[in-house]
């Protein structure tokens, strides 16, 4: 079976009926309706496609700039085209949520906490339920050694978001 890549259609601009006005997965952008997230974010409402895409992009952000992991096989998952891959460089769950903080504050200064809230991330542990949710659908893989306790209280928001928030060097705030 062919590896299935996430495609996201942006919006056109062109108003469309909701069937269901509560229905908050209708208001993401459209999703290849063959895609497995398509489902997860139909069964498992915790979480906005939003937090899903962010998750991928702290993990390449940890792997590529932060240059966190090690190369090392990951479990089985029971497909032979994916049996051939090479070891991947995997992260642990303490160095992804760090790099999820870094990266939140980058993109969005000091406002992270609040948008990572408005996609239903309050917690280190909700990055957990999202990397698991991702694996159990085939999109994330894990190593033997990894779990979902790996996540749990690593930082705590408050304090990683508000207290230890820093304006980057040259910003307005700094000449005054």
């Amino acid at each position: 079976m062919p590896s299935r890549r996430l495609k996201v259609w942006p919006r056109c601009g062109a108003k469309t009926r909701n069937p269901d006005p509560d229905d908050e997965f209708m208001t993401t952008p459209l999703l290849d309706p063959s895609h497995p997230l398509t489902t997860l974010l139909r069964e498992d409402r915790r979480y906005r496609l939003e937090a899903y895409v962010f998750i991928f992009e702290a993990l390449n952000f940890a792997q590529q700039v932060l240059r966190l992991g090690v190369e090392q096989p990951s479990e089985p998952t029971g497909e032979a085209e994916e049996e051939e891959h090479s070891p991947e460089r995997h992260v642990s769950g303490q160095e992804l949520c760090e790099a999820v903080r870094r990266y939140a504050i980058s993109q969005y200064g000091y406002m992270a906490k609040t948008v990572l809230n408005s996609w239903g991330l309050k917690t280190t542990g909700d990055f957990g339920e999202v990397v698991y949710n991702l694996i159990r659908i085939g999109q994330m893989r894990k190593t033997p050694a990894d779990s979902r306790a790996d996540f749990e209280n690593v930082y705590d928001f408050d304090h990683a978001f508000r207290k230890d928030f820093r304006f980057p060097a040259g910003s307005d705030r700094e000449r005054k």
